[in-house]
């Protein structure tokens, strides 16, 4: 595994990691969820060693808030800058997401997979439905979420959105509220005002009914929707919240979808599932032996 460094069109330089393959023509380029990042989510660093003993490139693309707090740099100045989940600004999630796709159709990748889980599906969600490029060829949706749903399960949410409209009015955006957002992450006032309405992420709204699902219509490519059997956030109906995902696509018909057994949100305990699951859709869409 190393480390890339990916820059973004705003100036800031995202810190991927890769695990190589010489060999590969194919590259499957994984958006991480929130907080999820490859020094503490071991589902990554399997994923990442399966896909790579197969001939297939691993890139894992950490975006701004795929860290609490860790320092960027900014080659428009040169200079360092504190940002992360606590400093996020969750409306430029596109852009994170077309710069690593980007990086990988530079290196001449003749493949491109693109994956989320958590957080991470939904942001590949509102990259594949907007953008005008075809440079992927195929997408693994895991663990999607439907964030107004989301934000009614998880814990502090209404008292830091709460909070975090008082520091805004009284000009201080910038700091760091007293408790964890959502019972889990440090955050900025305006890093929680940017999450709460994040409207381009609330693109899978079938248990909330709040968002819109045109970027689920508009992906022009064929792919797999992944949950786990125990996902605690699809309200207990695992098959049912990833078919209805699927039904707002425009051919459902040519999606798989999956309930890995036993998998939680996170997919604890179940790496290596995991990683065997995206092994095994990537070597049957893309006929990879």
């Amino acid at each position: 595994m190393k480390i890339i460094r990916v820059n973004t069109p705003r100036g800031l330089e995202l810190k991927g990691a890769m695990f190589n393959c010489d060999k590969s023509d194919t590259v499957a380029i994984m958006i991480s969820g929130i907080c999820s990042n490859v020094f503490q989510n071991d589902l990554l660093t399997a994923t990442g060693e399966l896909l790579a003993k197969n001939n297939i490139t691993f890139i894992i693309g950490h975006a701004m808030d795929a860290f609490s707090c860790i320092a960027y740099s900014d080659f428009t100045t040169g200079k360092q800058k504190y940002t992360g989940v606590v400093f996020d600004d969750f409306s430029l999630s596109y852009e994170d997401t077309e710069s690593y796709v980007k990086y990988a159709k530079e290196l001449g990748f003749k493949n491109i997979i693109l994956m989320g889980h958590s957080l991470g599906s939904n942001k590949i969600i509102d990259y594949l439905g907007n953008t005008p490029d075809n440079f992927v060829n195929y997408f693994i949706v895991t663990a999607p979420v439907d964030l107004s749903h989301w934000f009614n399960v998880m814990p502090n949410v209404k008292e830091c959105v709460k909070l975090a409209e008082k520091y805004k009015n009284e000009g201080k955006g910038d700091h760091i509220l007293p408790y964890l957002f959502g019972g889990f992450s440090p955050m900025s006032a305006d890093a929680v005002l940017s999450f709460y309405n994040a409207d381009n992420l609330k693109n899978c709204p079938v248990i909330s009914n709040e968002g819109k699902t045109d970027s689920l219509y508009n992906i022009k490519i064929n792919g797999s929707f992944v949950i786990g059997e125990k996902d605690s956030l699809v309200n207990g109906d695992p098959q049912g919240f990833v078919e209805k995902i699927n039904s707002y696509t425009k051919h459902p018909e040519l999606n798989a979808t999956i309930v890995a057994s036993g998998a939680s949100h996170i997919f604890y305990g179940k790496h290596e599932q995991y990683a065997a699951i995206m092994l095994d859709c990537i070597k049957k869409q893309m006929c990879l032996v």
